[in-house]
């Protein structure tokens, strides 16, 4: 995969070459590129925001920069042109599945006050990450472009790490546990160290379920229970009232 980053703060993505995302880079998984959209200025200050027409506060990124910055990219990189912004559909696990399916991807992140209406001719998608207000598209980039990598194949050291977890099935993660045992009077699940495998399944399988009915309910109303699920979950109402 080839992801080049249209930004004015190139330096902001030196995350990328951290932890598992930079050792998957040094290992050419993928290719990840910063471009400075100040580059393509015309002006003789390499200015690349003015005042809005109409009046208004703040300062609006020009188009001729950010539209010479996209030709000279696409030019390398046929990929979708991915806009950071509030107009986009949210992003979820969902879309990082589907960007992770291309080839090529090219990101603009905007600045000050957002850019000129007139780029969005040149924009595939938008993509938004919540409902709030950033300093630049380059924070909402981070975590997306993030998401995305760690779907590629040998990014992640396990084959499954990055199908059982978080929003998978629209389900949280299953509590985890490490060593000590017994910390400040906290004990880890007998089952999880009873060696029996399919109630360790079992149980994950359960708390899922539960955990994501009680904090994200939006979630579990979107997930299918599957004919388990709704075993579990019967055995596991029939005992809290056994136990009453």
């Amino acid at each position: 995969m080839k992801i080049d980053i249209l930004t004015l703060f190139p330096e902001m993505f030196d995350i990328f070459n951290m932890s598992i995302i930079g050792k998957a880079k040094e290992k050419e998984l993928f290719e990840i590129n910063t471009i400075n959209i100040r580059d393509f200025s015309k002006d003789k200050h390499k200015r690349v925001d003015d005042y809005l027409y109409g009046g208004g506060s703040g300062m609006l990124m020009t188009p001729q920069p950010i539209y010479d910055a996209v030709e000279s990219v696409k030019k390398s990189n046929k990929g979708k042109v991915v806009f950071l912004g509030p107009r986009g559909k949210t992003f979820n696990q969902e879309m990082a599945r589907d960007f992770s399916k291309e080839e090529e991807l090219i990101f603009l992140c905007g600045h000050y006050e957002g850019i000129d209406e007139r780029i969005y001719d040149i924009i595939d998608t938008e993509v938004s990450i919540g409902d709030f207000i950033l300093t630049g598209g380059e924070m909402a980039a981070i975590p997306i472009i993030d998401s995305i990598l760690r779907l590629k194949e040998g990014v992640l050291n396990k084959k499954d790490s990055s199908i059982i977890e978080s929003f998978s099935e629209n389900l949280l993660e299953y509590p985890q546990y490490t060593r000590p045992f017994d910390f400040r009077g906290k004990t880890v699940p007998e089952v999880l160290i009873s060696g029996h495998h399919k109630k360790i399944e079992n149980w994950r399988r359960l708390n899922m379920l539960e955990i994501t009915k009680d904090k994200r309910p939006d979630l579990y109303e979107k997930h299918t229970l599957t004919k388990e699920d709704k075993k579990l979950l019967k055995e596991f109402k029939e005992n809290k009232n056994n136990n009453r």
